[in-house]
């Protein structure tokens, strides 16, 4: 909450992961959500009615936006977006299909998906979400360009977000602020590098 308040100036919401919604809980999710958009990144991959319990769950604590695998599959994904249709009538409200996560290099995917390069998995992916009726993806600062120019629409969200001195840590994928939203991102997700900064406004 201390960098909640520390930055909530200059900052569009914040992405709360598994590791604070579990530790700290609904109350916790809630306080966020006062000072911002609350982005809950959970990414759901279940069965479809397990994702819809998880995608009310997220919004009844006050998220904007939350995150679910586009691998779910075109059954969770249209149901889904019926979900968000029906939430959003109460408030802004979106769901973000993850496509291909940012820690991953074509060598270090799974074995099932290796032979197919990854800008082709990221685009398949985003296509089934946009034909389920999802305009929201999460993508790499690589392949945004490539889904902004397909879904001209779309809201694209764009991990990996680093400066060009800064440690990559664990993403593998990534870009600079002025270069991700010059190839079309809707939005940056930052965090390390504003979570560990000394002064992180």
């Amino acid at each position: 909450m201390n960098l909640v308040r520390q930055t909530r100036a200059f900052v569009g919401g914040f992405k709360v992961g598994p590791r604070l919604s579990l530790r700290y809980g609904e109350a916790f999710m809630k306080e966020v959500a006062r000072h911002g958009a609350l982005f809950v990144d959970n990414k759901y991959f279940d069965i479809p009615n397990t994702m819809e319990a998880a995608v009310r769950a997220s919004f009844d604590v006050g998220a904007t936006f939350c995150t679910v695998h586009a691998q779910a599959g075109p059954e969770a994904l249209s149901r889904l977006a019926e979900v968000e249709a029906e939430l959003c009538k109460t408030r802004p409200f979106r769901i973000l299909a993850v496509t291909v996560l940012t820690s991953f290099r074509q060598e270090t995917l799974s074995t099932l998906v290796k032979g197919m390069p990854i800008a082709e998995q990221t685009l398949a992916l985003a296509q089934q979400a946009i034909d389920c009726g999802l305009s929201g993806l999460v993508c790499s600062p690589e392949e945004v360009e490539s889904l902004r120019q397909k879904f001209p629409q779309a809201f694209l969200v764009t991990p990996g977000v680093r400066l060009s001195h800064e440690e990559r840590g664990d993403q593998k994928r990534v870009a600079d602020p002025r270069t991700a939203l010059e190839r079309g991102a809707s939005a940056l997700v930052v965090g390390r590098p504003i979570c560990e900064a000394l002064e992180p406004a």
